[in-house]
């Protein structure tokens, strides 16, 4: 049944995307679970056992979402509203409109491509080159392929809607709170801990959906590269998308106007990425998602 379901909340993603029309008019369900969480973290984020309450307020946080999404899918319209749901929560076509934005505009200058990147992107932009624009565009499809598409794909099919919520809400806390800085290093420990358990099958999976759809695949750099990246799951699509671009990715990159002096993933592949490679990196996530298509069809056979 789930995988039924997941079918139809994929293809309806990848026909509608994000319409502006309704989220202007309303709030998109990640912007609620973002108010939920900053609820949460203004009033139990201060004073002792801040690590204690943080893992107070991730079991909250996924229990009220598993139980919203057992409530939705115990109403009786044939699987309706978790199709709906499901789709919302999906980013395959936002994913790739985002992408693709930075490399045309890449194509008219570098200061456009620049504040697109600025967008999708947590790291500083001023000075980038071309290279370093069309390598941070590419590192975010492959990284938010995983989290934002196939993740979410695969723990509704392994536990329904309750599954896929507590993987978004927990996904959600980790970008906002999951962070080591001095507010947040203990009370977000438990979220940026529950989110790398919950992304360390979707992540490997996405390796091997980036590989298998695509011709070259070489599965031996990808086991190299991926365990050098600062993430225990990031470095995994990014690897696989690495190499089948045959593009260096990772790397030396500032945040905060620092630079850190991260390793190369795949750093025998080119140096010179622009728009070409952003829009293969495109292709590539669509033949990863046709791929997941194909499985979640074939299993719901």
């Amino acid at each position: 049944m789930s995988a039924s379901l997941l079918a139809g909340a994929m293809l309806l993603d990848a026909a509608l995307g994000e319409p502006r029309w309704l989220w202007d008019r309303f709030s998109h369900p990640a912007v609620v679970m973002g108010r939920a969480v900053a609820w949460f973290d203004r009033r139990l984020n201060e004073g002792p056992y801040r690590r204690a309450k943080g893992v107070v307020a991730m079991a909250a946080l996924a229990s009220l979402a598993g139980a919203l999404g057992w409530i939705i899918a115990a109403i009786p319209d044939f699987g309706l509203l978790e199709i709906i749901v499901c789709a919302i929560l999906l980013a395959q076509k936002s994913l790739v409109e985002h992408v693709q934005a930075v490399g045309d505009a890449l194509r008219l200058s570098l200061g456009d491509g620049r504040r697109m990147v600025a967008r999708i992107v947590g790291r500083d932009t001023s000075a980038m080159d071309q290279p370093a624009v069309a390598r941070a565009a590419i590192e975010s499809a492959a990284e938010n392929l995983s989290d934002g598409v196939i993740a979410p794909a695969f723990w509704f099919l392994i536990a329904g809607l309750p599954g896929l919520l507590i993987y978004k809400i927990t996904n959600t806390a980790d970008s906002m709170i999951g962070h080591r800085t001095p507010r947040h290093e203990a009370f977000g420990w438990a979220a940026a801990r529950f989110d790398d358990v919950l992304n360390w099958v979707p992540a490997r999976l996405t390796a091997a959906l980036i590989a298998i759809s695509h011709a070259m695949f070489k599965p031996a750099p990808i086991l190299r590269d991926a365990p050098l990246h600062r993430s225990p799951n990031a470095g995994w699509p990014e690897a696989a998308m690495a190499v089948i671009l045959n593009t260096a990715l990772s790397g030396p990159r500032s945040y905060g106007g620092q630079l850190q002096d991260f390793p190369w993933v795949w750093p025998e592949g080119r140096r010179d990425a622009g728009p070409a490679q952003i829009d293969a990196a495109v292709h590539a996530l669509w033949r990863a998602w046709g791929l997941l298509l194909v499985l979640v069809l074939l299993v719901a056979a």
